[in-house]
């Protein structure tokens, strides 16, 4: 497959490989292309996969079964106070 890039895009991929964000023209424009692509499969996903952890969030919401931010930090503060000591 040939693509061929606007000048503005051919400038835009040019500066960015001047820089090292890419280290050819090819990776930097498969990893646009797959970047566009994964934004594209998020806009059209219609998040169903997700309704039932957002039922068990909710259910649990509802029985006040919760912590605090304060909470959740000191717990994962002591894990990882276990974990090096």
């Amino acid at each position: 497959m040939t693509i061929t890039l606007t000048p503005e895009q051919e400038a835009w991929v040019t500066a960015r490989l001047e820089r090292g964000d890419f280290p050819s023209v090819e990776a930097a424009v498969r990893q646009l292309v797959d970047e566009r692509i994964a934004e594209i499969a998020f806009e059209e996903d219609d998040f169903a996969w997700a309704k039932s952890y957002v039922n068990k969030g909710l259910a649990a919401l509802e029985r006040g079964d919760v912590i605090t931010l304060e909470e959740h930090k000191a717990r994962n503060a002591a894990r990882l106070a276990a974990l090096k000591g």
